[in-house]
């Protein structure tokens, strides 16, 4: 109460519209972290699992399931690509085999700062947003050009190109823009990890849900464990 015994309305209200500015950018501060901090935007391609990360290449009724989890920098998914990816893509287009491609990036640290690794992938999602039939023929050209670790990776002018080359010729300010980044971040942490392993490797094979053992036999290893 003031002096004369009544209550002081106004400086009430002042409080009160305080506390609600205060409030009002709390809520402000709380939503800029988690934009900073969360998935971020999610592929818009009807072939990505948003869930996953998942894209999905074949026929989704197909018999069996193949979930390749790869780093785009990592030397021995290239060499797994090498070995396996001929055989891959025949049971895919026979109808055998659904294929799942979860691009990942664990191996930024390899790239001069760069973070390829993450752009790498980010490309990939943009060319599935622009072009499902172009998923593969850009896979074959990351891993035809792809880059030595402890390099500064491909350029993004360079991704665009080659997602060009594959017929994605619209994915190139996805691919600038870092579009999806933060996706791939979050995406990358629900990678499963190998039996006997400390953490997240590449690559990383699960045919129908049970893990791969890569021997670089891929009649032994996937044809011959085909249901």
């Amino acid at each position: 109460m003031n002096g004369t015994g009544k209550t002081n309305w106004v400086a009430i209200w002042i409080s009160v519209a305080v506390v609600v500015v205060l409030v009002a950018i709390g809520g402000v501060v709380v939503w800029m972290n988690n934009q900073a901090t969360g998935p971020g935007t999610a592929p818009q391609a009807d072939i990505v699992n948003e869930k996953t990360g998942a894209i999905a290449i074949g026929d989704d009724d197909a018999d069996n399931v193949l979930d390749e989890y790869v780093d785009f920098m990592c030397p021995i998914c290239g060499q797994y690509f090498d070995m396996y990816g001929e055989t891959v893509q025949g049971l895919v287009d026979s109808g055998d085999l659904k294929l799942n491609l979860h691009p990942i990036s664990i191996l930024d640290r390899y790239s001069q700062g760069t973070k390829y690794s993450t752009r790498a992938a980010n490309a990939m999602y943009c060319v599935a947003d622009d072009s499902e039939d172009a998923v593969l023929p850009f896979l074959e050209l990351l891993f035809a050009n792809q880059p030595e670790e402890q390099s500064e990776g491909l350029t993004d002018a360079k991704l665009a190109e080659l997602a060009s080359q594959a017929g994605a010729d619209g994915a190139a300010s996805c691919i600038e823009d870092g579009t999806y980044k933060r996706f791939v971040t979050a995406i990358t942490e629900k990678t499963p990890v190998q039996p006997g392993q400390a953490g997240i490797g590449t690559p990383t094979v699960l045919l129908n849900d049970e893990f791969v053992t890569l021997s670089g036999d891929p009649q032994k290893d996937i044809v011959d464990q085909l249901r």
